[in-house]
């Protein structure tokens, strides 16, 4: 068989091999139909027993070529692909005799029934025998050498030489046409495969090359990260000294913030983009999120002189089930959009909410200004990522582009919608709906009020009092040497009384600028800390001392902050059940929940901020204080 020969003549073999058997009830259908109409010229005897030989023969063709017709084809031997060859000779074979049949017992009327068949089975042959010769041949010489014996039976017939001749010719110009027309489709066959297989790869090779895009820009957000939050850090420690040193640490944390927010949108379409964005459904006061909401965006809009209120807001339930957090962020791009947009007047939410019944609210949110408005053509463009940057938008009011654009999506991902309703001269109108099912009470969650950093650090130990922390510009005194397990002195028993030790914490980050901001955020508020560069030095000094809290970064070479929680928790020294506090830029669900499996005890998102980091430490010591406390 020429499918040994190469690849491409033994797909074309198996190509054909699997038409054909995907068309075996047409032929089955197309043989019963010929059989009853022959009836009437050869008989029913002659009729049934040829429609049951060519069923028999239909099935054998399928038991043949089993292999190659699985939905995993599997090979053939050589003699298994002769016999196959064979039998689609007999089952063509078998279906052309059927005219010699009618030559036979019909006469006149006979062969002309039989030329028909005939033509019409040689066009089925070439249709199903795509790509491979010889299929075409096992499948349509049957049928060639049947119309080769036309004119000797018609001669047979008493029909003049001329007409047998014209006959014959005829064959010869058909049979010639057939296998053109063959020619032509295995042709556009082989184009249509080959350009199939160009566009899917063309295709994997986009995916490939997005992909790594997308990791990319993870890896250069989470390496952003570090940078900014040596800059957010920075500024808010300068931030308390003259009034020179205040304005600039002001500029440098606008400038960073600013950063921090291009990062986060370029991080979330990437996100939405890999389908990796995952939308959390809990229990939270709606009406107290409006309210911070809004409290947020108030200074903003009184600066720029413009109105800020709200409309509606006693409709709206208090306790829904939803992702509060991307829900904020979506109400809080759109009013960002509408205080850039809008020089003067007034920026309106106005909020309704009803009951869906039988367990869930219906909510809208419309986000109304009296800015300049858009123009069909700007409304249709407005959602495109990085779109606005096209007419200068960015670089005269700022931003990524990308802020309605990840708003869309974060709503259709909660099964809601966002529309925009603008007309040039008078303004916008963003409307989110929603449909939140009904949520628990919630105890709410008080304001952040703005304490000194010594506040705060006598919060941290609220069951004990709490040494006056080293001022900031003090020296931190070098730590004592911790005792032998097992060896407490009297002395020191008694000093645990009158005051608390200072919380000793490790600090795990390959890069300096990251440990150099903890300990700039946390050494003012009298804490002792180790940091370590790796995983494996931190597992070191984990032998060493004891510690209250270890900030863990998760992203490092060598060991990561997960393995090397792993590794610690199924240890058996001092700090195998210390709390660690993973510090990372990837802040997804599958993320926080491999820190979470890996045995760390909360997380904190880069880039460091005091509030957050401090925030954690609180929450930590917390948890461990009422372990403590239910243990006993």
């Amino acid at each position: 068989m020429s499918h040994t020969t190469g690849a491409d003549t033994v797909s074309g073999w198996a190509y054909a091999v699997r038409q054909r058997r995907g068309a075996m009830m047409q032929r089955i259908a197309v043989g019963m139909s010929s059989s009853l109409a022959a009836t009437s010229l050869v008989g029913w005897p002659t009729a049934v027993a040829w429609g049951l030989a060519y069923i028999a023969i239909q099935a054998w063709e399928a038991f043949v070529f089993a292999p190659l017709n699985r939905p995993i084809p599997r090979p053939m031997s050589r003699a298994r692909n002769i016999l196959g060859g064979a039998t689609m000779f007999a089952n063509t074979g078998l279906y052309g005799a059927l005219s010699i049949i009618l030559w036979a017992l019909g006469g006149a009327a006979g062969g002309v029934s039989a030329a028909i068949m005939l033509s019409a089975a040689m066009v089925y042959s070439m249709v199903n025998a795509p790509r491979s010769l010889t299929v075409l041949a096992c499948t349509t010489a049957p049928q060639i050498l049947y119309m080769a014996a036309f004119p000797f039976l018609l001669m047979g017939l008493g029909a003049p030489l001329g007409a047998a001749i014209t006959a014959a010719a005829a064959v010869i110009i058909f049979t010639i046409y057939c296998l053109n027309v063959w020619r032509g489709l295995a042709d556009r066959l082989k184009r249509e495969q080959h350009d199939r297989l160009q566009a899917e790869a063309h295709v994997e090779r986009m995916s490939r090359e997005l992909s790594e895009q997308r990791a990319f820009l993870a890896a250069i957000g989470h390496d952003l990260r570090t940078p900014i939050g040596a800059i957010l850090s920075g500024a808010a420690e300068v931030r308390g000294a003259d009034a020179g040193s205040r304005q600039n640490a002001e500029l440098i944390t606008d400038a960073g913030l600013m950063m921090k927010s291009l990062l986060d949108d370029l991080l979330d379409h990437s996100r939405i983009g890999a389908g990796r964005m995952a939308i959390e459904v809990k229990d939270f006061d709606l009406r107290q999120m409006l309210a911070q909401t809004l409290q947020l965006w108030r200074a903003p809009a009184e600066a720029k002189g413009l109105k800020l209120r709200i409309e509606g807001a006693a409709t709206m339930p208090r306790s829904v089930k939803g992702d509060v957090i991307r829900i904020r962020q979506v109400l809080n791009n759109l009013l960002s959009n509408a205080m850039k947009f809008t020089d003067s007047g007034t920026i309106t939410l106005r909020v309704q909410g009803w009951l869906e019944e039988p367990t869930s609210y219906a909510l809208t949110f419309e986000i109304a200004d009296t800015g300049p408005g858009m123009t069909p053509v700007q409304l249709d463009r407005l959602f495109t990522p990085f779109d606005q940057t096209a007419e200068g938008v960015t670089a005269r009011y700022g931003g990524s582009g990308l802020g309605l654009a990840i708003s869309r999506n974060l709503v259709e991902l909660m099964g809601g919608r966002l529309t925009v309703r603008s007309t040039p001269g008078q303004g916008s109108r963003f409307t989110v709906s929603l449909v939140l099912p009904r949520g628990e009470a919630v105890e709410p969650v008080a304001e952040a009020v703005d304490e000194s950093r010594m506040e705060i650090a006598r919060a941290l130990r609220p069951t004990a009092p709490v040494r006056e922390p080293t001022p900031v510009a003090a020296p931190m005194p070098a730590p004592e040497p911790a005792p032998e397990p097992g060896i407490v002195e009297a002395a020191d028993a008694e000093d645990e009384d009158d005051a608390v030790a200072p919380l000793r914490l490790l600090v795990v980050d390959d890069h300096d600028i990251n440990r150099r901001a903890v300990q700039l955020i946390l050494q003012p508020l009298g804490c002792e800390i180790t940091t370590a560069a790796d995983g494996l030095i931190a597992l070191e000094r984990c032998e060493e001392t004891v510690f209250d809290v270890i900030f863990m970064d998760v992203r490092m070479p060598e060991l990561d902050g997960r393995e090397t929680t792993r590794r610690l928790r199924a240890g058996h020294g001092p700090n195998a059940l210390t709390p660690v506090v993973a510090v990372t830029a990837d802040t997804a669900p599958e993320d926080v929940a491999a820190c979470q499996a890996a045995g760390m005890a909360y997380f904190v998102s880069k880039p460091l901020t005091p509030t957050a980091l401090i925030g954690a430490l609180e929450h930590v010591l917390e948890e461990t204080a009422q372990a403590r406390s239910e243990a006993a």
